[in-house]
């Protein structure tokens, strides 16, 4: 895709300043320059506001929290599974997180309890959650330092200074009411030129009214905060049912022995998909699947409770650390084959 100076340069300045950035600040950049993460997240924010920069050129929790530590960095930048390796990481209480004040959390859905967590233990009290993707430069909505904690341990934001942000119906194109599930799509300086040489893919995403269509699902609350509730290709729909990973991933995130779990649909010749939970435990814990779908009974809908659950140490993830969902699927079509569904 094509993406332009005006892009990124614009956007850059608008999510060092939704951090408060200034030429005092020291970020920690454990994620990929290749990646809209890194160079505009990181990169254009830090340029436009004179901060600095400790590069971990790969990602290892521990490298993260010495440098932290070390480069008394003020900032910290990761996605869930990286601050959630770094919460967990046997060594963490023996570094000093004192100096944190800012960062991000971003690049695929924040756990609720993970977000408490950083700020909590790691005094990243002013931490904020940016939302978009790469075709919208990437940042569509972030949350801000004053925001009440509320919000920015619950929602992505509002939308970014030059802007629109609207949930559009995707059947009917219209905008959709408060509260009222439609998709996130954007317009403004951030969109893409298009898709290199590539017009019908264009068209697809951009539609004739200048709307970036995200493939995202989300609402818009009476305050004017947007939450992402999952993804249209994330959909799971069970015999009819539509049935979305977001909601199932929150509530059991609140079990104790859970470290991280993802929620895909598993392919199923009655129902066409059923829900497959891919959960890693803590450290020396042990459960049950059994277990699992008892802490869920009486507590969410019967059709939603996991037909499957798989333990697992990892998940498949892209180059730039985001979960490979689709992937999960075709995993637990294996698992069960070989009798561990």
């Amino acid at each position: 895709m094509m993406l332009t100076h005006y892009n990124i340069l614009n956007n850059g300045y608008n999510i060092g300043e939704c951090q408060k950035f200034t030429d005092k600040d020291v970020l920690c950049l454990a994620v990929p320059l290749f990646h809209c993460f890194g160079i505009v997240l990181g990169v254009m924010a830090v340029l436009t506001h004179g901060a600095s920069m400790a590069i971990v050129e790969k990602f290892d929790p521990l490298i993260v929290m010495a440098s932290v530590q070390k480069e008394k960095c003020t900032a910290l930048y990761g996605v869930p599974t990286m601050f959630i390796a770094e919460l967990n990481h046997p060594m963490f209480d023996m570094f000093n997180f004192s100096s944190l004040r800012t960062g991000i959390m971003a690049g695929s859905p924040c756990p609720m309890e993970t977000m408490k967590q950083v700020i909590e233990k790691m005094n990243m009290t002013d931490v904020t959650i940016a939302y978009g993707l790469t075709e919208a430069s990437p940042v569509m909505t972030q949350t801000v330092t004053d925001d009440p904690i509320e919000k920015r341990v619950s929602t992505v934001g509002r939308e970014l200074p030059g802007i629109e942000v609207k949930v559009l119906n995707p059947e009917t194109g219209e905008e959709c009411g408060i509260e009222e599930q439609g998709e996130l799509c954007c317009r403004g300086y951030n969109a893409m030129k298009g898709y290199y040489k590539n017009p019908e893919a264009t068209a697809s995403c951009i539609d004739k009214n200048e709307w970036l269509h995200s493939g995202d699902l989300g609402i818009k609350d009476a305050d004017g905060y947007f939450r992402v509730t999952g993804r249209i290709k994330d959909m799971i729909i069970r015999g009819g049912e539509n049935i979305y990973p977001r909601e199932i991933e929150e509530y059991l995130y609140t079990m104790p022995e859970i470290k991280d779990i993802q929620v895909a649909g598993v392919p199923d010749e009655k129902f066409g998909e059923q829900v497959g939970a891919f959960i890693v435990l803590h450290e020396g814990r042990e459960v049950k699947p059994e277990d699992v779908k008892d802490f869920c009974r009486g507590n969410i809908s019967r059709h939603k409770i996991p037909k499957y659950v798989f333990f697992v140490e990892n998940y498949p993830l892209t180059a730039s650390g985001k979960i490979q969902k689709y992937k999960l699927g075709e995993i637990a079509l294996e698992l069960i084959k070989d009798g561990k569904g």
